[in-house]
């Protein structure tokens, strides 16, 4: 006993030495009332310095788990004992739980997924390339805020937002085009927090929602969860097939429809000025509220600058808005936003003090720091950059690997790939990933099992230019021997 302790370097040593006497007298190791070694005694048995004992045992007097006897040395407190049970009660939970949290197991990507393993190229991922992150200016807004109202921000927060970074995303957004009036913003942790907190605010009249088919899993998932039953639209070059769109909304009510116009998750595509204006006049002809998901609409690499479909809705509030930053910045801020009628925004903020109170108060608050310093637009024309070139060398080595292929995609960190039909990317992927290569099947993102099976998302935004290259030549070599 004593001698066995196990150091470490992440943490201070006094409080190592404290929790391994706290882990002994709990577990019986150490006795009610029995004397512990000296301090001098100790510090040569655990080999660590007498101040070391001395830290450690003023820090399990404080807690009540040793006291000290004038003259005669430390000994172990009696403790609270916990009741024994006769019997160890095991429950099935699998038996337990509900059937929201066995679907949200089912529908779970990170645990059903083809997962890359260490050292093998994967095209799994479009979360933003940590190599671009501004770590200098973070850590100055960081240290600029906290000067500024640190015992604030560590304190608690209110359900709608961190109030300065609520009006910047305002003029934001206002700045997109966007007619605030009759609207309000709600602060979130992220796009599916957000996405969730509309879905759960909305009454069921028909249980039917629309959406572009492919589209966001997530966005599926959720859907899903909140027992929607789903009709996918077909998507063409330049956005939704809006014969069918029409026909839909023809032959049944439908309570929402929920959009990804710009840079589509999966496929890239960015629906024509055109097509936004009749999907705005057909949903209003029909009365269907639109959730607008925003994605990667700062990620344009050519072409003229397109508006968010809520600016096109004028002072109408038929239109819900969710943002986020996170495909831009860094995800590890879990910060979106919701842009929505004051009215709905009202039930969202209690149903937000509900689930999580508040946002992160400290995240807010950097965030709001980090942009109103002036550095996201340094930081974006820096990522659209490098994205761009990445995107230009993944065309390039798909053209000349995979010919027989359709591309799509003219922004964002990701392109969608088609092949011919006799081409299963299920079965590619399998012997892909026997080479040290993977990808996301793209049936991953259809409604409906056996559509898009022929079908992949690449996403490139975090895989090197040595590594895209090898990647795709050995896509290429592995579909002419398939077929």
């Amino acid at each position: 006993m004593y001698s066995d302790l196990q150091l470490t370097e992440d943490r201070p040593v006094y409080i190592q030495v404290k929790d391994y006497l706290k882990r002994l007298m709990l577990k019986g190791g150490l006795q009610p009332n029995q004397k512990l070694p000296s301090t001098r005694e100790l510090s040569t048995l655990m080999k660590v310095s007498r101040s070391t004992i001395l830290l450690a045992y003023a820090e399990l007097e404080d807690e009540g788990l040793i006291y000290a006897l004038k003259g005669k040395g430390n000994y172990v407190s009696e403790l609270l004992e916990t009741p024994k049970a006769e019997a160890h009660w095991q429950l099935d939970w699998s038996a337990e739980v509900s059937e929201y949290a066995i679907q949200a197991e089912q529908y779970d990507l990170m645990k059903h997924g083809s997962g890359a393993e260490r050292g093998e190229i994967s095209f799994t991922s479009i979360a933003p390339d940590e190599k671009l992150f501004d770590l200098h200016n973070v850590k100055r807004a960081f240290l600029d805020r906290m000067s500024l109202e640190g015992e604030v921000l560590l304190n608690y927060g209110y359900a709608q937002g961190y109030k300065p970074l609520m009006n910047y995303l305002l003029r934001y957004m206002e700045n997109k085009g966007v007619d605030l009036t009759g609207k309000d913003i709600l602060i979130t942790n992220g796009f599916t927090e957000g996405f969730d907190l509309v879905l759960g605010a909305l009454r069921k009249k028909t249980g039917k929602a629309l959406c572009e088919n492919p589209t966001h899993h997530t966005a599926i998932k959720n859907l899903k969860l909140h027992q929607f039953q789903l009709t996918g639209i077909r998507m063409e070059s330049d956005g939704l097939d809006l014969k069918q769109l029409e026909q839909e909304l023809e032959d049944s009510a439908y309570d929402l429809a929920y959009l990804v116009p710009s840079y589509h998750n999966p496929t890239g595509i960015v629906t024509s000025p055109a097509k936004r204006a009749e999907i705005i006049r057909l949903m209003n002809e029909y009365q269907v509220p639109i959730i607008e998901d925003g994605f990667n609409e700062e990620l344009r690499y050519s072409g003229s600058h397109v508006s968010p479909l809520i600016a096109s809705t004028g002072s109408g509030n038929s239109l819900v808005y969710l943002g986020s930053f996170s495909k831009v910045l860094f995800p590890g801020l879990r910060v979106g936003w919701i842009i929505a009628d004051a009215a709905l925004i009202d039930y969202l903020e209690s149903m937000k003090r509900a689930r999580s109170i508040h946002t992160s108060t400290l995240d807010q608050s950097l965030l709001y720091q980090y942009l109103s310093n002036g550095n996201f637009e340094k930081y974006l024309k820096r990522a659209r950059m490098e994205y761009k070139r990445k995107y230009e060398l993944v065309v390039h080595c798909l053209k000349r690997y995979l010919p027989m292929c359709q591309i799509s995609g003219s922004g964002g960190l990701h392109l969608f790939v088609q092949f011919p039909p006799e081409i299963q990317t299920r079965e590619l992927l399998i012997a892909c990933k026997a080479k040290g290569v993977t990808f996301t099947p793209g049936d991953t993102f259809y409604l409906e099992p056996g559509q898009g099976l022929h079908t992949m998302r690449l996403g490139f935004s975090r895989v090197s230019d040595e590594n895209i290259r090898k990647g795709i030549r050995t896509i290429g070599e592995t579909v002419s021997n398939m077929m």
